[in-house]
């Protein structure tokens, strides 16, 4: 991936979380993140389906935030630091340590028959909440299921978004 393609990612990455478009993350960001998939799922932000995920995300700005060095918020230009070293330097098993509880709280949110894994319409669920459209989610699908098997096991799912992060893949799964 080039380093042009890696900053583009983690800047779009950087204003979807910047919600009161302050230039810094800050805890309640990442709140307010938990919310809005909350509401895009008709439920409240307090609800034990949502829990996982603000847990996770919160989880993820700690992360950011203590390897930025802060206590309390995150520069662009920190994120940027940060989540670079994350791609490039600590690789992929430490990319998946710290994304794992995200899309392990994804396919919690998602999986209607609760088997662990998402099929087709559940991950289209997902993408939808996120604002792309119904065909478009059906083409990521298939993009993602590498085994072909119709389902997404949180393997799989994290696979895509490293996949997509590591710049081997344009299918965004997390917004």
């Amino acid at each position: 991936m080039t380093a042009t393609v890696a900053n583009e990612r983690l800047q779009k990455r950087f204003a979807k979380w910047d919600h009161d478009g302050s230039g810094r993350l800050e805890r309640a960001d990442f709140e307010q993140e938990a919310a809005q998939i909350a509401q895009a799922f008709g439920k409240s932000e307090d609800s034990a389906d949502v829990q996982p995920i603000k847990n996770a995300l919160i989880g993820l700005f700690d992360y950011v935030a203590q390897e930025a060095g802060s206590d309390g918020s995150v520069t662009e230009a920190q994120f940027m630091e940060v989540t670079g070293n994350l791609i490039f330097e600590k690789g992929e098993a430490e990319f998946n340590r710290t994304l794992k509880p995200l899309v392990q709280g994804i396919i919690a949110l998602c999986d209607k028959n609760d088997d662990g894994k998402i099929n087709g319409a559940e991950f289209a669920t997902w993408l939808t909440a996120l604002g792309m459209d119904r065909s478009q989610a059906a083409e990521a699908f298939q993009k993602v299921d590498k085994n072909g098997n119709g389902e997404l096991s949180t393997d799989e799912l994290l696979a895509a978004v490293r996949e997509y992060h590591f710049g081997r893949s344009d299918v965004e799964l997390l917004g």
